[in-house]
Formats: C-alpha cells, structure tokens, sequence
C-alpha cells in the first residue's frame, strides 16, 4: 500500500514558532536567490507605482508591513491602507486573514513590539506562505518597509550543497523546531522525506541529504550522500 505524505500546510494550533519552522527555510532559499540575481545593489522604493528597483530590474511588490525603528515596533500593512492604499497590501489581508481563521496573533495584532530580527522572521514565513519568491526590506526615514516580491526572474536554488547549507544556516539563525522545519523544506523544495527515528533524508536526484537529531529534536549532522555532492 502506497503511503501517501502529508503536505505542509497551516493546522489549527500552530503557533507562530511553527509556521516560521514550516514556512522559513524556504523563505531564506529564495532570499539567497534574490541576492544572486541583484548583488550589491539597493533597492529603490516607489510606493506610488508599487514598485522595487535595483538598477536595471524593476519588481511589483506588495507591502507585508514596517518596523519604526524608533519605537521598535512592526505595523502590518493591512491596518495602513491610508498610507499604501488598498492595491499595496492585498497580501497583508490575506496573512491577517489567515491569522484571524487559525488565531495567530502575530497575524492580527496591527502592531506588535519587535526587534528588526522579528521582522524578518515575520516577512519570510508570510512571503512563504503567500508562495512568493522573495521578501526585501527597504530603509525610508526611520522605517524599514518590508515587501513581498512575485518575479519569473529570481531563480531557483536546487543543488543538494545549496539545500544543506540554506537549512544549516536556517536552524542556526532562527528559534525553530529543526525537526519540522527540515520535513517542511524538504516537501516544499519538492523532493522526497524519509524519516526515521533519529535522523531523516532529503531525496535531490540521486543524492541524499541527512539531518541527525537529538532526542530532543535538535540538529546533530547533516551529510550529503550521492553522486551529486556539489
């Protein structure tokens, strides 16, 4: 009998902590991918178009939300429509009403006390979720404005070196459940899991990726296995 494997998706119950374990790994993926494709360039923001441009690549976002730096706080987008009218922040609403059907309150609360740390975890599991391929922040007068961004230009990260190295990263950065995050990326990247007791495997063409665990869930090695160790 054929096992069918459970997708990732939202669960009545998870928390906020789980959605970014779920939904951040691949967050990060794409943010490297961005990266690839705009080097050291900054970005230029015209909300007026809803527009980001670097140089000569120009993206349409859509507003998540900012972090004022002075008095450390995120504001969702979707509690800012006179700012960013209603076109901008389309994705907000959807996050905020995600939030509201699963009671995330980090989705609903319009302004939450954070650090800029907070913000980024908040911008990559909700550009995540919303299947966008990346996230930017932008600096503007004591805000920094988080976008999400939807462009056929950003590539695709698929090496099996590239897929180790993002998820060690991601669990080392970030306050996650390795366990969950490293089912969930796999899943998400569209290659095939195999779990075991104390360890499981990401199946990428012919190589294998494995991820070690403590009994409590952490991570202990990842090795890659295979002909396509690069």
């Amino acid at each position: 009998m054929k096992v069918i494997e459970k997708p990732v998706e939202i669960e009545q119950g998870d928390t906020f902590k789980t959605l970014l374990s779920k939904y951040g790994a691949l967050a990060l993926d794409r943010q490297e991918n961005l990266s690839k494709l705009i080097g050291e360039e900054v970005g230029d923001l015209d909300i007026e178009k809803g527009e980001l441009s670097f140089a000569d690549i120009t993206f349409q976002v859509q507003i998540l939300g900012f972090f004022m730096k002075e008095s450390r706080q995120w504001s969702w987008a979707w509690d800012n429509e006179d700012i960013f009218g209603e076109k901008l922040i389309k994705s907000a609403q959807q996050i905020k009403a995600i939030g509201e059907e699963f009671e995330i309150p980090e989705f609903t609360t319009p302004l939450l006390n954070a650090t800029y740390d907070d913000c980024h975890s908040l911008a990559m599991t909700s550009s995540s979720i919303l299947a966008m391929d990346a996230y930017y922040a932008v600096s503007e007068d004591g805000l920094d404005i988080f976008v999400a961004i939807k462009s056929d230009m950003i590539g695709e990260n698929e090496t099996p070196k590239e897929f180790r190295d993002t998820f060690y990263r991601f669990q080392k950065s970030f306050n996650i459940y390795p366990k969950i995050a490293f089912e969930s990326y796999t899943k998400l990247k569209g290659y095939g899991f195999k779990p075991h007791d104390d360890f499981a495997l990401a199946k990428i063409g012919e190589a294998r990726v494995m991820a070690g665990y403590t009994e409590r869930g952490n991570i202990t090695r990842l090795l890659i296995f295979g002909d396509d160790e690069r």
